[in-house]
């Protein structure tokens, strides 16, 4: 009777802590996703606030809209034969439906709040001056008709970066105060400059003087009809703007990581594994790699988001059609759409980022726990 009490008790405690765990999870759940929209919906309209300049864009379009109009009145020989007063008169009107028709008559707060329900719904609508391809004013259409391009430029360049410099990171941690850590250390500064600077000097270099690689564009006009030349084409224009988003990051990715690697290597545990005799590769992977492991996640989820947005001066140097080319054309066109289409998916992906990393965290990091103290 006493063991069977006994094991009552402990499936009791057993049921109370898995309902604490649960209720633990779900609070944190609840509140980790309100912060997160919260943040979201701050950022979103900070950027329309910022997009539309205080309501001073309005100011810009409407004078482009007169502009416009009374010149194509001016080139109309149907005016000609109006009365001054007539003409004034259909040229207001006809200034009046535009502003309308592009909803600048509508308050700019007001016009913000329905920019913001919008975006947060994902309802992107319609852009004001720029087009796809196809000719569509759908922003959903532009962001997707460029998002391969920038998969391709950003994925070929960041991921390949990351992988290389992590695995050589770790070796020259095996290498402390050799040769190549310190020819490492001694050109980590030349990722200073930004891409661009890079992008610029390889297309003076292979492009204006040797004449190897085309100074810019995703194809030759007109492309090849053959899918094999096809590919080869795209990838003779990739690797400009490809080794410039490269360089321009690598001594430096490999000399964070290689310090980062360091510190870990340094500790007692490392130590003792040593002492013990352990081979290198498994004080590698169990005391060095998985005590990282949560770190190199995290850079490597914020980098897929960073893939998706592309590096918009570095695409435009190059005139790539691209996510990043396509930010910057939007901005000079005070085309809000545009931006906050482009910048609600960023943000959403970033919260989601963001929110399931604290899971992640538990499960390849025993000492974590989701909602807890630690």
């Amino acid at each position: 009777m006493a063991v069977a009490a006994q094991s009552a008790s402990e499936i009791s405690k057993k049921k109370s802590s898995s309902g604490s765990t649960l209720l633990r999870v779900g609070r944190y759940t609840a509140i980790r996703l309100l912060t997160l929209f919260v943040t979201v919906v701050i950022g979103v309209y900070l950027t329309i606030l910022i997009a539309n300049m205080g309501g001073y864009v309005d100011t810009i379009m409407k004078s482009q809209i007169t502009e416009r109009i009374t010149q194509a009145a001016a080139a109309n020989p149907t005016f000609r034969s109006m009365t001054p007063e007539q003409r004034q008169q259909t040229v207001q009107t006809q200034i009046a439906n535009e502003e309308n028709r592009m909803g600048l008559n509508t308050p700019v707060v007001i016009r913000n709040f329905t920019y913001l329900a919008n975006a947060l719904t994902l309802n992107l609508g319609r852009a004001i001056n720029m087009t796809s391809d196809s000719g569509s004013k759908e922003v959903r259409l532009i962001i997707l008709e460029r998002l391969p391009a920038t998969l391709l430029l950003m994925g070929t360049s960041e991921l390949s970066l990351f992988f290389i410099s992590l695995l050589l990171a770790l070796t020259l941690s095996r290498r402390y105060g050799s040769f190549w850590d310190k020819l490492v250390i001694l050109l980590s500064p030349t990722s200073t400059p930004p891409a661009w600077f890079y992008g610029i000097f390889l297309i003076l270099l292979f492009a204006a003087v040797f004449k190897l690689l085309p100074f810019g564009g995703m194809i030759d006009s007109p492309p090849p009809t053959n899918p094999v030349d096809f590919a080869l084409n795209v990838l003779k224009h990739l690797i400009l703007p490809a080794s410039a988003l490269f360089i321009s990051q690598f001594f430096l990715s490999i000399y964070n990581w290689r310090t980062f690697f360091l510190i870990y290597s340094s500790e007692d545990y490392v130590e003792m594994a040593k002492a013990k005799g352990l081979p290198p590769r498994d004080i590698e992977r169990r005391y060095i790699l998985r005590p990282t492991l949560p770190t190199i996640i995290t850079q490597f989820a914020l980098l897929l988001i960073t893939v998706w947005t592309g590096a918009i001066v570095t695409e435009t140097v190059f005139q790539w059609p691209g996510l990043g080319r396509t930010f910057y054309r939007a901005i000079g066109f005070f085309d809000t759409p545009v931006i906050v289409g482009l910048t609600i998916i960023y943000a959403y992906l970033l919260a989601i980022t963001v929110f399931l990393l604290d899971f992640v965290y538990a499960l390849v990091d025993p000492r974590v726990k989701v909602g807890g103290n630690q």
